[in-house]
């Protein structure tokens, strides 16, 4: 089983505020990704927060999570998913799933099937109509490399590219919708 890596640290630029601060259906991204990890069979849990982190936390319901603060969100993805994987190494952890807040259209039927791949050397990513997306799975293996290399706001994607040819690619696009919440029209009806 992998841990689950929440990637909700961003300021919302274009979208006006956090994205994880933001409902649907009456509930905050940030509590509908968690529950996604959570009931995608994900342990240990982790969110990474940044932007609003305190409001985050006092607001969101994260009982069974382990905060991460990234004091240096403003420089993209990168940093969160740096600060995430640096506290997943003191876990027991094998490999670590990871979500972005701003995808409401992933469920755990899509988390369930890319953590089927869980392996301390695997690297996994969810496809859609042939395009990669999330979530995506890094072994323990690749932690320290994509630590060491990750930068600014493209997450592990240059990464990914680099090990192509290690990268199962697990589609998704029969049981989730991986668009992403970039302005508040994107919120799904």
């Amino acid at each position: 089983m992998p841990a689950g890596l929440l990637l909700a640290a961003g300021g919302g630029r274009r979208y006006g505020r956090p994205k994880a601060l933001v409902q649907l259906d009456g509930t905050l991204l940030v509590d509908r990704a968690m529950r996604v990890l959570a009931d995608g069979g994900c342990a240990p849990l982790f969110v990474v927060l940044g932007a609003a982190a305190d409001e985050v936390v006092a607001r969101a319901d994260l009982p069974a999570a382990t905060v991460v603060r990234n004091a240096d969100w403003e420089s993209g993805m990168a940093s969160s998913l740096r600060a995430g994987l640096t506290a997943l190494q003191d876990t027991g952890a094998t490999a670590a799933l990871i979500l972005l807040v701003d995808t409401p259209g992933i469920g755990a039927a899509a988390a369930r099937r890319v953590a089927q791949t869980t392996a301390p050397d695997a690297l996994a990513v969810a496809t859609y109509a042939g395009r990669q997306g999330h979530p995506v799975l890094l072994g323990r293996e690749h932690w320290a490399e994509v630590i060491r290399t990750t930068r600014g706001d493209a997450g592990a994607r240059e990464f990914l590219a680099t090990h192509a040819d290690l990268v199962r690619q697990i589609p998704c696009d029969d049981v989730a919708d991986d668009d992403d919440v970039d302005v508040p029209g994107d919120l799904p009806s």
